[in-house]
């Protein structure tokens, strides 16, 4: 007698077969993958790595195979297959489960598992660790110390200097402080300060609560947030990410809030995908769905609540970049445009692929550096061929990664994100 045919993925949070069942394999999703036009591969194809996930459920190819590895490893995960595809294949679901199991099933050296306990479990979670370690990063940038490990001719070097070149040139991580609804109180919301944002971006935290308490609305400080678990679940570190969604809904639940406030893309598509995230915790059964209904992304409720005060006049041509995780992961796509658009003496200039990823992706500059920078090449030269003198968008790791190719290919155009520029409208009023 032979026993039951073994479990083909090491855990529960395998890609689930119903997803998978979804694609019909039409091909509408190949155009508009970034990693298919770099490499015009199928198997580094949104319909190709579906495909390879099925093999592993029929048991023809292991969870532990290294060509599943390298070709799940190579996707963006920015989603742009979501929004083409006509079956609604929730693909990003998908692809962070097939990570999942790589990263139990495929054993890790020393290093590796150095690197990932140090990012996952202490920088990114822990705000004043990351910010001190920004701040250290970014004075090694300024000090020339990018040029001194290129001049080494290391690879790992090469690779530090590329990664400094990032960072802005400097970093601001002041704590959010509660900021009073002008006027006439239109709503009452927390914000989540998160790592990267609350560490690097903290001057932009402050300006969204600065620009959200203008237009009538309350902002109160929330304690104990931490990280979103975004970067932690698109690395397959879905435990850790679960770890990190049970303490921000805790906190933000104690805030009885409205509304809680996301000003990074990739943040609040995750948030919003809490439920998905803890579906299989009994005890937390019900309330991931509830704090998910309530994120919602700074651009999105401010541009569904409409600015009660018109912002002052700036002057220069812009033009708008969409996150894939704001317009792919989230669908919001007008919002953003129609606040853009408020601004007073802005010549806003169309952007050719403002939906294509620029290949920050997360973490997918620091582990495919080669293939992130063809992507952001393309980025680049679409954003110099606008004419543009300022590029908007809204999310950090494409704000970093944006400046760092136009910097490195000689541009001078700015980028900024959406809710600094309003600030700056409402300080020039």
């Amino acid at each position: 007698m032979t026993g039951p045919i073994p479990m083909p993925y090491p855990n529960a949070d395998a890609p689930a077969q119903d997803l998978i069942a979804a694609c019909v394999h039409c091909g509408f999703c190949l155009p508009t993958c970034p990693t298919f036009a770099v490499l015009g591969v199928e198997m580094d194809s949104p319909r190709g790595r579906i495909h390879l996930m099925k093999t592993v459920w029929d048991h023809r190819l292991g969870a532990d195979s290294p060509g599943l590895e390298d070709h799940i490893s190579k996707c963006l995960d920015c989603r742009a297959c979501e929004t083409a595809c006509p079956s609604g294949v929730e693909y990003g679901k998908l692809v962070e489960g097939a990570r999942s199991q790589i990263v139990t099933a495929r054993p890790r050296s020393p290093l590796e598992r150095l690197v990932r306990v140090g990012a996952f479990d202490w920088l990114l979670p822990h705000r004043r660790i990351l910010g001190a370690f920004a701040v250290f990063s970014i004075a090694a940038k300024r000090l020339g110390m990018g040029t001194l490990l290129r001049a080494t001719r290391l690879g790992l070097a090469r690779r530090m200097a590329d990664l400094l070149d990032l960072l802005p040139d400097r970093a601001t991580s002041d704590p959010l402080v509660a900021a009073p609804a002008k006027g006439q109180r239109r709503g009452r919301v927390a914000m989540l300060e998160g790592c990267v944002m609350g560490s690097v971006f903290g001057a932009t935290n402050a300006a969204t609560a600065r620009v959200l308490a203008r237009n009538g609305v309350e902002v109160v400080a929330t304690p104990g947030q931490t990280c979103c678990g975004a970067l932690h679940a698109h690395a397959g570190e879905r435990e850790r990410a679960r770890e990190l969604a049970r303490r921000n809904i805790a906190a933000f639940e104690r805030s009885a809030v409205d509304a809680v406030i996301v000003n990074a893309a990739g943040c609040g598509a995750a948030m919003k995908e809490y439920g998905w995230l803890l579906k299989d915790d009994p005890e937390w059964s019900a309330r991931p769905s509830v704090f998910a209904a309530k994120v919602r992304d700074a651009t999105e409720y401010l541009g569904d609540l409409g600015v009660t005060e018109r912002p002052g006049t700036l002057r220069g041509r812009v033009t708008w970049d969409d996150p894939c995780h704001l317009l792919h992961g989230q669908k919001i796509r007008a919002q953003p445009r129609a606040l853009l658009a408020a601004i007073p003496g802005l010549d806003i200039v169309p952007l050719e692929e403002a939906d294509w990823c620029c290949g920050s992706a997360g973490t997918y500059n620091v582990t495919q550096p080669d293939l992130a920078r063809s992507i952001l090449e393309r980025k680049v030269a679409n954003i110099v061929r606008s004419g543009a003198d300022t590029v908007v968008t809204a999310n950090p790791g494409c704000l970093m990664q944006i400046q760092s190719g136009l910097r490195h290919s000689g541009s001078n155009v700015r980028v900024v994100h959406l809710l600094d520029l309003l600030d700056e409208a409402y300080r020039a009023h």
